[in-house]
């Protein structure tokens, strides 16, 4: 018995269906790491570090930005924004109970936008942000580095 489908055109199917496949599941993954990642981020946010905030909303997008929103109890607020593919280096400093998450840029690529401030609304740049964090576990710590590294390179 012969097939009605010619070779090249069953190799195409299975190829088309194969790409379908593994782009699905990139996409799944993707998901995984953006859900894992502000889970993380939000969850291990010192918030003790400033005792005159508010609220805090920080998150990682699909569009590979990190952004940090600082509500104070006066009104005041605070916006960073940062495009990973921007980011130079990662560190961490501190121990796994209370640190720091320093984002470093190799130039001015961090947004600083402040709101409702005394001195005015302001807009300027900077080539850092640190992010006051608690209980990073090295692993837990690991992941994140993993998480930001992988949407730095998805923005390439």
């Amino acid at each position: 018995m012969r097939s009605i489908i010619p070779k090249v055109k069953k190799t195409f199917l299975v190829a088309l269906l194969t790409l379908t496949g593994v782009a699905c599941l990139c996409f799944v993954i993707e998901q995984d790491w953006l859900g894992w990642s502000n889970l993380c981020l939000t969850t291990s946010y010192d918030v003790t570090a400033d005792v005159k905030l508010k609220k805090i909303e920080i998150n990682l997008t699909e569009d590979s930005f990190l952004r940090l929103r600082k509500t104070y109890q006066n009104g005041k607020q605070e916006y960073f924004s940062l495009q990973l593919q921007q980011l130079a280096d990662l560190s961490y400093l501190g121990n796994n109970l209370k640190g720091t998450l320093r984002l470093k840029t190799k130039e001015d690529d961090v947004i600083v936008q402040t709101y409702n401030d005394r001195k005015g609304n302001i807009d300027t740049m900077a080539t850092e942000l640190d992010i006051p964090l608690k209980n990073m576990e090295p692993e837990r710590l690991d992941s994140l580095q993993q998480a930001i590294n992988y949407f730095k390179g998805k923005a390439l």
